[in-house]
């Protein structure tokens, strides 16, 4: 096996001014980026700190005791958060996702989730306000996310095997209470939940079939993601990443599946239906999905964007560099007009797409040591 080297690189500096364009861009709900794609979602990470310290997102060897995490007077406050979650929505953004590190470890983030709920669409619509945790917390927090206005979760769930999962989360977190923290969601109504499950080849791929045994027919559809080139830390390697095709088929091999149609232009997971005796899906065994951002770039109808805890707009889950919102934010002349011309521009001027390129890039191309963490700004 190949060494594997971890480089540490701190991207939080690689940062452009918000634009001020010249003649103005009015938020219209219509807004499209260089390639015709969208604004429909967007994400926004509330902290850059976690609890675990999976081997692909935080590993422990680079976010240690001694790694400088933001202080809290560099976060957004959650006033402006809502004010630019309020413009990216007059853009077109009809879902919200709150993302971190762990998000649940943000001091009274039910706050910041009652003011966003409390936003509409410019046709009156309430937005699709989710969240995605590692669940250690959620079993505490469900009811106070729940009474705020969130409408559900997604939760990160590697293994169900525990000696496994503590292996993965390597801060010795115990599956049970993870599990425990989806049933208080599900009491709660929390819902539909997903979980998540990052897929390592020869690290966590026998754990498949169990989850999906222990999903199916349980109203929680669990979601298959191939181990990404995210970051610069997390070692990767292609050898490591198991197609979602392969997934599919193991799955298969046991219980029987029928694809489905997407559910919205631009959804990032393949969705596969449990079948029925008939052979046709049955609603009530529930579906599957696989994401494939390596294997199946779906770039092409990518239309989200990410905003980080400190006010830095990314454009792409593997950008190199953001816009920094937070200075246009807090300059007093800068009124939402401005700030809602200055995110046209930006996002007009939106080219990435970097999965689908990756397989022209060299291995240890300049762009591969440049991307910008995922606990940083999210998945």
């Amino acid at each position: 096996m190949a060494e594997r080297v971890i480089p540490l690189v701190d991207l939080r500096s690689k940062l452009l001014s918000a634009p001020r364009p010249i003649q103005a861009i009015a938020a219209s709900g219509q807004l499209l980026d260089g390639l015709g794609r969208p604004l429909r979602d967007l994400r926004i990470s509330v902290t850059d700190r976690c609890n675990f310290r999976c081997s692909y997102c935080m590993p422990k060897e680079v976010f240690d005791r001694g790694h400088p995490y933001l202080p809290h007077s560099a976060l957004l406050r959650f006033e402006e958060i809502t004010r630019l979650a309020r413009i990216f929505v007059a853009h077109g953004v009809r879902k919200i996702r709150l993302t971190g590190g762990e998000p649940l470890l943000r001091k009274d983030l039910e706050q910041l989730v009652e003011q966003l709920a409390a936003l509409r669409t410019p046709d009156g619509q309430p937005l699709d306000l989710t969240l995605t945790t590692n669940g250690s917390l959620l079993a505490r927090k469900a009811r106070a996310l729940k009474d705020a206005g969130l409408q559900r979760v997604t939760v990160s769930l590697d293994a169900l095997d525990d000696a496994i999962f503590r292996r993965m989360n390597d801060v010795d977190f115990p599956v049970r209470a993870v599990l425990d923290g989806l049933e208080a969601a599900q009491a709660v109504g929390l819902g539909p939940i997903k979980v998540n499950m990052v897929v390592k080849r020869g690290c966590n791929d026998q754990q498949i079939l169990p989850l999906a045994r222990h999903f199916r027919g349980s109203g929680v559809t669990l979601r298959f993601i191939e181990y990404m080139d995210v970051g610069a830390t997390n070692g990767w390697r292609m050898d490591e990443v198991l197609p979602s095709a392969e997934v599919v088929e193991r799955i298969r091999s046991e219980l029987p599946l029928v694809q489905l149609s997407p559910n919205a232009i631009g959804e990032t997971a393949e969705r596969w239906g449990y079948a029925g005796t008939d052979g046709r899906h049955d609603p009530s065994l529930g579906e599957i999905g696989v994401i494939s951002s390596v294997t199946q770039a779906f770039c092409g109808d990518c239309n989200r964007a990410r905003l980080s805890m400190d006010g830095r707009l990314y454009l792409c889950l593997f950008a190199s560099q953001g816009y920094d919102l937070r200075a246009l934010l807090r300059d007093e002349a800068a009124d939402d007009a401005q700030i809602a011309s200055a995110l046209g521009a930006i996002w007009q001027g939106r080219t990435d797409r970097y999965s689908e390129l990756r397989a022209l890039l060299p291995a240890d191309s300049a762009a591969a040591s440049r991307r910008i963490e995922m606990s940083y700004i999210g998945g």
